[in-house]
């Protein structure tokens, strides 16, 4: 009989991963043995996950690192339901904005004590390591207005944890709050107070482009920080990252390096971040319940240090859904993490192509 996904919550697995994330352990070991528990709950529940494991010769018997755990590429989210527990039963479904075919990739989580934790943790390491809380600035919209938005939920929460009480939103249904945001900047300057402003890459475009047009820029005091994600494209107006930090720098006052940018994915559950924007391109990294690796998409070898090869994340904090992510940013590893090169062209994005192929095919 093959295995359903399974009605009951895995209390006994979100309790020991829960404790594993919180004593930040960084030993191969540690992860190796919770990747392969959590590989082998997916590969029992996650059904269509099951049928590929099996497609491609490598189920729980015989994976014994987590370097083999099959990659599902990133666009099979759009395609296939890929949670471990009934979605219909799941707290919150993440979506993605993308519109590709008019579909949209969907991520499941049945609650989201371990979605929130892996967030809180790791924010709180590399965007707030000096400081318990301090005055924010969102221009992004709130969760109740994207329901379904993981970067919604994510801002929410920096600013529910990590906020003053004096901290708000700069974005509704009018737009920008520019006249408000502005007087904010200005009162921060006045008290000297380190101010933190988030959003997406593209909202700094659009805000940026109006103090440009009212001849307006600040100097924040000491301390402050901004934080981007998401870059421009389909957005905004395209714009190179030299170009970007460069302005931000100009209208806010914030060093590149004091620039913080967090690269995530509505199909992940954690998020990497870099040390600031001071050196371009950046080196992204993870928390210790993640790891990378950049392949070949057409073999799935692992591609020599310094060389580029095609980003696979593994996230234990997506302990329902699949904790081994094939997805289509060509990459370059660094001592302590990756530098992002962009989109895959040419043969990576035909080997992704055919790693989708190989994974419908699997599973139809």
């Amino acid at each position: 009989m093959i295995p359903s996904t399974s009605t009951v919550l895995p209390v006994d697995l979100i309790h020991d991963l829960q404790q594993f994330m919180l004593a930040n352990d960084t030993s191969e070991a540690a992860f190796n043995s919770m990747a392969l528990r959590i590989f082998k709950h997916q590969f029992q529940h996650n059904l269509a996950y099951q049928r590929y494991c099996q497609h491609v010769g490598k189920t729980p018997r015989f994976v014994k690192h987590w370097h083999d755990i099959p990659a599902v590429p990133i666009n099979a989210f759009k395609d296939v339901t890929l949670s471990s527990y009934p979605a219909e039963h799941c707290e919150r479904v993440f979506m993605t904005s993308g519109t590709t075919r008019n579909v949209r990739g969907r991520n499941y989580h049945p609650d989201l004590t371990i979605y929130d934790l892996s967030m809180r943790l790791y924010f709180k390491q590399r965007f707030m390591p000096d400081l318990d809380r301090i005055e924010m600035g969102i221009i992004f919209p709130t969760a109740h207005t994207l329901t379904n938005s993981s970067l919604a939920h994510y801002l929410g929460l920096a600013l529910q944890h990590f906020g003053t009480e004096n901290s708000r939103y700069f974005l509704d249904e009018g737009g920008l709050q520019v006249d408000a945001l502005c007087q904010t900047l200005q009162n921060a300057i006045t008290q000297q107070t380190p101010y933190a402003l988030l959003g997406a890459s593209y909202s700094f475009v659009h805000l940026m482009d109006e103090l440009r047009a009212r001849q307006l820029r600040f100097q924040l005091p000491p301390g402050s920080r901004l934080f981007d994600t998401g870059g421009f494209k389909g957005q905004s107006r395209d714009i190179e990252l030299s170009e970007f930090y460069a302005d931000m720098q100009h209208f806010f006052g914030v060093a590149p390096a004091d620039c913080i940018n967090m690269y995530g994915m509505t199909e992940l559950s954690s998020q990497l971040y870099d040390h600031g924007n001071a050196h371009l391109p950046s080196v992204k990294s993870g928390p210790p319940w993640t790891r990378f690796r950049l392949v070949d998409p057409l073999s799935g070898q692992s591609v020599p240090k310094g060389e580029p090869g095609v980003v696979v994340h593994y996230d234990l904090a997506n302990y329902n859904s699949v904790s081994s992510l094939l997805t289509e940013d060509l990459g370059i590893e660094k001592d302590v993490g990756f530098q992002l090169l962009g989109r895959v062209e040419g043969a990576e994005a035909k080997g992704c192509s055919l790693a989708m192929e190989s994974f419908l095919q699997a599973v139809q």
